[in-house]
């Protein structure tokens, strides 16, 4: 039992599946709460539903990975251009591990 309404915070976060390359961003909902003992505990809420946190061990919504970087929110776009820019720059066929020696 609380002694106090919970306080409430919101936050965003940005995910990327470094197994994938999956990314995506969600709101989350945080309520810290005081219970009458003086312990203090925290919930995560997103799209409504009680969730675990997003910074214990996130998992991809993909394809079901652990390995998921967090980052500020807006940052997938980012690492999206990222991913895009490193395939053009190694076009299928013409890989350093391929090229002719000189």
């Amino acid at each position: 039992m609380t002694t106090q309404p919970p306080y409430r915070a919101q936050e965003s976060y940005s995910f990327a599946c470094m197994r994938c390359g999956y990314g995506w961003e969600q709101d989350y909902e945080i309520h810290h709460h005081v219970h009458a003992d003086g312990s203090e505990s925290v919930t995560y809420r997103a799209d409504g539903e009680t969730v675990p946190s997003p910074l214990s061990r996130p998992v991809c919504v993909n394809c079901g990975s652990h390995v998921v970087r967090i980052m500020q929110p807006g940052r997938v776009h980012v690492f999206e251009e990222l991913l895009q820019g490193s395939h053009r720059a190694q076009p299928h066929g013409h890989h350093w591990w391929n090229r002719p020696a000189p």
